[in-house]
Parts: C-alpha cells; structure tokens; sequence
C-alpha cells in the first residue's frame, strides 16, 4: 500500500474536532494557517466553535508528547502529525500569500515535489478548494467521517408496504391487530414503530394502515376526520405522522419532508392538543408546556445583530412556528401573547440551553437539518421525564455549510434511533401547502 501524507484542511476540523485521528496509519500535516484559521472560530458559540476549540486542546495535548515541527506520533497503529509553515517562495504561479486557501495548497505542494514516493492528499470540504487542487495535479478528498446516510440507499423513511392476503387483511381490521411472523419481520426488515401499509395480494385497493410494535401490527388511531385541533391527515403519510405525535410513549419523533408537507402544522397542532385546554376536548393533558425553537441559521446574505431581549431577537427566527400557532388558534394575538406571558409556549434559544432539563413538555425543533451532530446531542440530553421531543426539517434545503444532506443532525438521530422503542420516524412525501409549493418543490 502507497504510504500517504494526508493534508488537512479548516473546513474538515472545523467539522470533526478528532479528525486528525481517521487516516489510520498515515501521516498528518496541518498547515499553519489552518491554526491561524482556526483560531479565528474558537470563541464561536456553536459548534463550529466547539470543533475549533476540541481540535486546539487536541493539539495541545499532542504538543506535551512531542514536537508538533518534527512530528508527534498520534497512537498506537497510527501516523505522526507534523504542523508545517510552508514557503511562501514555493507557491505555484499565480497563487499569492494573501489567500489562505492558496497558502494551504501550497503546503500540499511542496509536500509533493518533496516526497515523491507518497501519494499527497489534501482533505477538505470546500469544493472550489478541491477542483483546484487536483488542478495542481495533487489528489484531494472531501471529508466525509461524519456521514451516516449511505447516498445509494438515503435516509430511513419509516414508511414500508407489506403484501397479504386479504383473510389476514380482515382479521385486521376485525382485532384491530394482526400477529406477525418472525419470518416476515425478517423479510421486509420491519423495525418498531415502522409505518406499515398492508396492502391484498389479488386487490391493491384493499389496504390498512398500521404502525408495527413488538411482534404485531397495531391499527394507527386516524386523525383524518376528527383532526388534531382542527388539522385533518390528508393522506397515509399525514396519517402516520399524527399517530406518532399523538402517542406519548414515543418521546422522539423526527418528520422529514419537503416544503409544504405540513410537518411543522401537524407538529404544533399535536402540541397544542396534548399541552392547551380545549373545551370541546376536556381529557386530562399530557404536557404542560410547549417549547419552541429552530436554528439561527440565515437563507443567503445574514442581516446582522438584532436589538432587544433574547424573545425579541429569536422573533424573526420562529416567525414560521408563529404563523402556524396563530393559525391553529385563531389568527389571535392577544391569545398567543397570554399563552407566552403564563409560560405555557415557551420560546427557546438553542445557543442557551446547555444545562438545562426540560420536563413535561412538548418540545419542537424546527429546521433541524441545519444542526450538527453534537447540537442534536445537546438537545436530546435535555430532555426530562414525561416530555416529548419532534425534530422535523427538509434535508434538502441546508443552510449550515459545515453539514450536508449526509451529516447533518438530522439524519443522524434518524438513523441512530431507528431501531429503538423510544423513538419514531416518518417521511412525509406529499406536499399539501399548495399546488404551487408542490410543484416548485419538485421542479427546482
């Protein structure tokens, strides 16, 4: 196997503070600008910042074992890591000192008129920096660690159809249960809480819809007529939403969908059912409060600071979470207002709520694809006795430029959560906002 000198970029330890340690016997080169970079981000209080200062104490560490300019092994059965200058002198024609990104590539450089017996590969997430590289006649690699989602397969929909016959179709719908063979579960590799579409062998149009839980397809309590104050399923995927939201024995949800799916609508109207007292439904409520909250992640050209208390600055933010509550309770102001002012919607900076354990509430993360894996962390440990947590998002619309449709957030408790009791998870397909929402979202 060619030895290799991987180079690292700042956009890759701006990711994975530990990424210095996935290249396993290989050697590791830092560009000194990189640290320059780097130190920049630290005071950052997200974790972009936290990457910055993880990979700092990382390095410092390093530094006590040895020399990071001559070189420090990084462990048992792996390379050495060395921060290197570069010269200036060296850089090929055209690039100038001024551009960091030409600063790091001409360490890449000199690293590959030094060693022409390794294979040089500069890692990083920046796609210009990459094409140029290779246009340098150097290899380069986008950093990827943190990908959970296989790009062949995508991301788990929670959604399976499953064919029988139409005697075990019946005894469904005559039990409200039909008993599962492990063969089956093994077949169609059924998780619990999967939604399930059974659907007749000889009569496609002979269906039911259930959810699967500990050996037995369970009929899903419909929402389609009655609705979730108000709000109706307007088909299986809706369907299926609202019976994961309702149920307050799975205190995770994630709904993933493209724009105009209604996932956010459906999030806040189970919220406000399960936590509001309704007069025409004066059951005992679950939940006491309902918290709000969504990345600060700006569309385009950021705005800058804004004035006030920290209600007033996350308000242009939430402004989507607002404008479904005031649908959902009549367009009323002054109601919501009452509501807030009595603690009983609470809105939430995610930036403030390390530390904190949030019990008896239903908590909503809006835009959650936007969040790295270590802020979806933070969240999920918050979390206290009897309160609920729905994630929902659209990974095909992000924002943050330190995660992708593989790596966000997300996707990440998607998939690591899948195949626990605890949680549950649908794609929602159809857009219901309006026609226009729908067509845009699948022709641009």
């Amino acid at each position: 196997m060619t030895e290799k000198i991987y180079v690292i970029d700042t956009s890759a330890c701006l990711t994975d503070a530990s990424c210095i340690y996935h290249y396993g016997n290989h050697d590791i080169v830092i560009p000194m600008k990189v640290l320059e970079e780097i130190d920049n981000h630290k005071k950052r209080q997200d974790s972009v910042g936290a990457n910055a200062r993880g990979i700092i104490r990382a390095l410092d560490t390093l530094r006590e074992t040895g020399s990071l300019h001559s070189g420090v092994s990084l462990g048992e059965g792996k390379g050495t890591l060395k921060v290197i200058v570069g010269n200036p002198e060296s850089l090929p024609t055209g690039f100038n000192t001024d551009d960091a990104d030409h600063v790091i590539m001409g360490v890449a450089w000199d690293l590959q008129n030094a060693n022409l017996n390794k294979e040089i590969v500069l890692v990083s997430r920046d796609i210009n920096m990459r094409v140029m590289t290779d246009s340098l006649g150097i290899k380069s690699e986008v950093y990827i660690e943190n990908r959970v989602v296989n790009e062949e397969t995508g991301l788990y929909t929670g959604f399976k159809e499953i064919e029988l016959s139409e005697v075990e179709i019946d005894a469904f719908y005559k039990d409200g249960y039909l008993p599962v063979a492990e063969e089956e579960i093994t077949e169609f590799d059924v998780l619990n809480n999967d939604s399930i579409m059974l659907k007749s062998e000889y009569n496609e149009k002979k269906t039911a819809l259930c959810r699967y839980k500990n050996g037995k397809y369970i009929k899903i309590r419909e929402y389609n007529k009655k609705g979730v104050w108000g709000v109706r399923a307007r088909n299986k995927e809706q369907a299926f939403a609202f019976d994961l939201l309702m149920d307050e024995n799975i205190p995770l949800v994630s709904l993933v969908g493209k724009a105009g799916c209604g996932k956010t609508l459906m999030a806040i109207a189970a919220a406000i059912a399960q936590t509001i007292n309704d007069p025409f439904d004066p059951q005992e409520k679950i939940y006491k409060k309902i918290v709000l909250s969504r990345p600060v992640m700006p569309m385009g050209k950021d705005i800058g600071y804004l004035p006030g208390t920290m209600e007033e600055k996350m308000h242009p933010w939430l402004m989507p979470l607002q404008d479904n509550l005031q649908f959902l309770l009549g367009n009323d102001q002054a109601t919501l207002e009452e509501y807030m002012d009595k603690d009983i919607i609470e809105i939430e900076a995610l930036a403030y709520i390390r530390g904190r354990s949030i019990s008896n509430a239903f908590i909503i993360i809006d835009e959650a694809q936007n969040l790295s894996l270590h802020e979806i962390k933070t969240i999920l440990t918050r979390v206290g006795e009897n309160t609920k947590i729905v994630l929902t998002g659209d990974i095909e619309q992000i924002d943050n430029v330190y995660v992708n449709e593989t790596s966000n957030g997300l996707v990440h408790a998607v998939e690591k959560f899948k195949e626990y009791n605890l949680a549950g998870h649908i794609t929602l397909q159809k857009g219901e906002r309006s026609a226009l929402a729908t067509l845009a979202s699948k022709i641009m």
